[in-house]
């Protein structure tokens, strides 16, 4: 049993989908709390999603740690919650968006006891507005970066 007990909460935005995006996660463990975010020149909102969820996990320092994740995205509860992700990886991630990502979760998710929950998002849940505000600032930086990811897997779509 581990003695480590996580609230996460994250969100994702997009401006434009694609287009800028960025992440806000917020930890919070007894009285510790801790703030990430990141924007990216060329993203989709999905990503953005699943991203704040993995930087979470990854800022995590005890393995087996108890994780409640707060997440508006239906996207990436639900791949979880019901198992999708876990036949999308038996079948290889084939004719999947998002791979690069959804193995980048898997592997963190496994380190630790995860539990997602789905909640309205603009619905006043200080938390989930505050990461809202922090994926929306984060994507209106200077000097973006590249998701890599989705920047390489959709280049050759421009090759013609």
């Amino acid at each position: 049993m581990s003695l480590y007990n996580i609230v996460m909460y994250t969100d994702g935005a997009a401006r434009g989908n694609p287009g800028p995006g960025g992440y806000g996660t917020i930890l919070m463990s007894g009285n510790h709390r801790k703030e990430l975010s990141d924007g990216f020149r060329l993203t989709t909102n999905n990503r953005m999603e699943l991203l704040a969820v993995i930087i979470g996990l990854e800022e995590l320092k005890n393995l087996g740690s108890n994780v409640t994740i707060y997440s508006d995205s239906k996207y990436v509860v639900d791949a979880i919650e019901k198992g999708w992700v876990f036949n999308w990886e038996k079948k290889g991630f084939k004719k999947r968006k998002n791979h690069d990502l959804w193995r980048r979760f898997l592997l963190v998710y496994r380190k630790h006891n995860v539990k997602l929950i789905w909640i309205k998002g603009h619905s006043n849940i200080p938390e989930n507005e505050r990461c809202d505000a922090l994926a929306v600032l984060a994507s209106k930086n200077n000097n973006l970066q590249a998701d890599v990811g989705y920047e390489n897997a959709n280049s050759s779509d421009n090759l013609f």
